[in-house]
């Protein structure tokens, strides 16, 4: 299938021009946030992950307890970014300022590639950046490998962000390699291509496959080009099987915690993705069309694993929910600028930009990561959420690299952060085989019908050096030694 020409006049200079210049803008937005890098949600486990491979690169251990275990963090690119911490010696939150600028880059890039497979016209990666990045609903909407404005303002440096933008390249160069029936040469790649988008990020490599299947599907590819996609296949497969950091093949076995936190993705869709409508009807457009229209098929597969993961309870499933969103969205940018009469495209664009106009005042307390919140109007203000403070107290009040802090699941998740351990990881850890029996020992440490005894055993047993909680937590062989946000207190183990 070969990318749709611009109509001739089908869009005004003005309007071609305005597309670009509010795509440059959120562009110009997303860089100052990188220069805040708000701190919220997994950014404490990519940070301890980068500490544990710039101090140690070949055997890292555990990034989040004192346990020598693997840990599919450990991918390729935080490798290289703990070779990058390694040789600078810069701070872990630089190297995940860098990292996020390479993400940011490589998403964008990615995106204008992309649709100029779908489309020739000059406005159509324009307003496909805004549709990925507004398009959403009117209810905020945060996670990992979402790429809602807030969304990524607040995981634009993780690994996600990282391999969704290695995606977009991956559909490019695949699409292009179809089309003009590449050689032998081109296919090994596109599989190494394939397998670290899946080593880097697990869930956005699922959108990656689904999206990369629906390219062959629509491509119908001759039947001496099947043997060229085996070989890319046999490729990819290999790097995932030799990859010495982790077993990606054992995460087909994850337990049910991934289940029970990912359950809310199936939850108040219509508020989160109501906007995402506006695309379906696109879509039908375009299969009315080409009923083997790559984005149409790209939807369906989506969907289908979506659904297959409500109906049967594999919540986890619901990471796959951008191979829906994504050519949804880019369906409906490209339905503004697809061949056809004047009336009906400007039509259809006034009705896309009073849904983008919706989906960027739903995510307006973006502002306020680059803006002091005394400075918006209050009815954006009030969008806004205040990113964590984090730990760095307790690192100044002596706390060194290594030590183990006792803590509850919320400062467990920010703590490692500065390269101290915790008892309990604050993230589920499919790869640690003792993690119930270490959470349910936070639990039972900060119990208040816990006896002394037991309280020192658990401190024993697990090598803590300090506590971190609030006034409650002081006992007898306890020394407070600083006082933190929120009214948490670091206190010293005693011997």
């Amino acid at each position: 299938m070969s990318p749709t020409a611009a109509p001739g006049g089908s869009a005004s200079r003005v309007g071609r021009t305005s597309a670009q210049l509010a795509a440059a803008l959120v562009g110009v937005l997303l860089l100052l946030v990188v220069v805040r890098l708000p701190w919220a949600g997994d950014l404490g486990m990519h940070a301890a992950t980068v500490q544990r491979l710039r101090h140690s690169l070949l055997h890292p251990g555990n990034p989040l307890v004192d346990a020598d275990t693997p840990s599919p963090y450990y991918s390729p690119w935080m490798l290289l970014l703990g070779v990058v911490a390694r040789l600078t010696g810069l701070s872990v939150f630089v190297v995940l300022r860098l990292a996020a600028l390479a993400g940011l880059a490589l998403l964008v890039t990615g995106v204008v590639r992309y649709v100029r497979t779908l489309s020739a016209h000059r406005a159509a990666p324009a307003l496909a950046l805004l549709s990925l990045l507004l398009l959403w609903g009117p209810v905020l909407f945060n996670w990992s490998g979402f790429l809602g404005l807030n969304s990524l303002a607040l995981t634009v440096s993780y690994p996600s962000v990282f391999a969704l933008g290695l995606s977009f390249h991956f559909w490019t160069w695949l699409t292009r390699a179809l089309r003009a029936e590449s050689g032998w040469g081109v296919w090994p790649g596109l599989g190494v291509l394939w397998a670290l988008i899946l080593l880097c990020h697990q869930f956005t490599g699922v959108v990656a496959s689904l999206g990369g299947l629906a390219v062959v599907l629509a491509a119908k590819p001759a039947r001496g080009v099947l043997p060229r996609l085996g070989a890319g296949l046999v490729a990819g497969l290999l790097l995932l099987w030799l990859w010495p950091y982790y077993d990606f093949f054992a995460l087909f076995s994850a337990g049910a915690d991934l289940e029970a936190i990912h359950r809310p993705l199936y939850q108040d869709l219509a508020g989160r993705f109501g906007l995402v409508l506006l695309g379906v009807a696109a879509l039908g457009l375009r299969a009315r069309r080409d009923r083997r229209d790559p984005l149409v098929l790209f939807f369906l597969l989506g969907t289908l694993v979506f659904a297959a993961g409500g109906l049967s309870g594999h919540y986890s499933w619901g990471r796959a929910l951008p191979a829906a969103l994504i050519p949804a969205q880019l369906a409906a940018a490209l339905e503004a600028v697809s061949a056809g009469r004047r009336a009906v495209r400007r039509g259809w664009a006034c009705v896309l930009l009073a849904a983008l106009a919706v989906g960027a005042w739903t995510q307006a307390g973006t502002l306020g990561y680059v803006v002091p919140r005394g400075a918006l109007p209050g009815v954006v203000a009030e969008k806004y959420r205040t990113p964590w403070v984090g730990y760095q107290w307790i690192m100044r009040a002596g706390v060194r690299y290594g030590d183990v802090v006792m803590a509850r699941t919320f400062p467990a998740r920010q703590i490692p952060a500065y390269g101290p351990y915790t008892v309990a990881p604050g993230y589920p850890d499919v790869f640690l085989p003792d993690a119930g029996r270490r959470e349910a020992a936070v639990e039972r440490y900060f119990s208040g019908g816990t006896g002394t005894a037991e309280r020192r055993e658990i401190l024993r047993k697990y090598g803590v050096r300090w506590v971190v909680g609030g006034t409650s937590a002081k006992a007898p062989w306890l020394r407070e030694v600083a006082a933190g946000p929120g009214d948490q207190v670091l206190y010293r183990v005693l011997p």
